[in-house]
């Protein structure tokens, strides 16, 4: 089987880090790592590139990590942090001749058409972007000659879709995983996980909930990903970390194989 590789290029959570007018530590933090723009993945399948959400950051994101191809975007939810960077793929419609293909739930469809209701009103102006819709819920998605498992992981009362690619599983937005996904979860071996910040939120887990995920599935390998600049400096957060977690940062690259 070909060698899978990750990429994150964004980890921070809806505000990004710097947050606009603070100065907090972290939000002058001279460390790169500190720097985060927000959370998106790109996924490299011999030859073939996905994204999981285009948040804000996205034109940016690709412009990089000089991603010259893309091939399909993937929906985790439908919060602006992880949907509103999509008029950017017009780029590779243009270079490619082609839609996009997009996945996504009903729900998240619902909100690309009143985010982007040009792309859908079926006037078709000139530029505009161009998509393939193919939707999903619970049934495994067949991308590249890999099966891409959707798990359902809850954000306040929100459902938010993870996904799981062989023994790599990711999971942003999230406070809760029912027993049924965390199943879905058994024999993961890289696990990607949100950490917002230290004290308790309504919707994210925090690092101690993310660190008692950590420990339930027993991945090898953890990346902590929608960091908040309340967590703290990047180093020093790391340094608290049990040996086989560390947080993401941006542009950071991992191999599944």
């Amino acid at each position: 089987m070909p060698v899978i590789k990750a990429t994150f290029l964004g980890t921070g959570t809806s505000q990004g880090i710097p947050v606009i007018a603070c100065d907090c530590p972290v939000c002058n933090s001279p460390n790169p790592k500190d720097n985060r723009t927000r959370t998106s993945l790109l996924i490299s399948i011999d030859g073939k590139n996905l994204v999981i959400d285009t948040g804000p950051d996205f034109r940016q994101q690709m412009l990089r990590e000089k991603v010259k191809s893309l091939d399909a975007v993937f929906f985790t939810h439908e919060h602006k942090d992880h949907i509103s960077g999509l008029d950017d793929i017009r780029a590779y419609n243009y270079i490619t001749q082609l839609p996009m293909e997009v996945f996504a739930t009903e729900k998240v469809f619902a909100a690309l058409q009143r985010e982007f209701h040009y792309v859908f009103d079926g006037t078709n102006y000139p530029g505009i972007p161009q998509v393939n819709m193919n939707f999903f819920d619970q049934e495994p998605i067949h991308f590249a000659g890999e099966e891409i498992i959707p798990i359902e992981v809850m954000h306040y009362k929100l459902p938010v879709k993870a996904f799981r690619i062989r023994n790599f599983s990711y999971i942003t937005d999230a406070n809760y995983i029912d027993e049924q996904n965390m199943k879905k979860l058994a024999g993961t071996e890289i696990l990607v996980i949100n950490a917002l910040r230290r004290e308790h939120h309504i919707s994210h887990f925090t690092l101690d909930e993310a660190l008692e995920i950590i420990a339930r599935i027993k991945p090898r390998k953890a990346y902590l990903i929608h960091i908040s600049h309340l967590l703290g400096l990047h180093d020093v957060v790391s340094a608290e970390l049990p040996e086989n977690v560390e947080i993401a940062y941006d542009g950071l690259q991992i191999n599944i194989s």
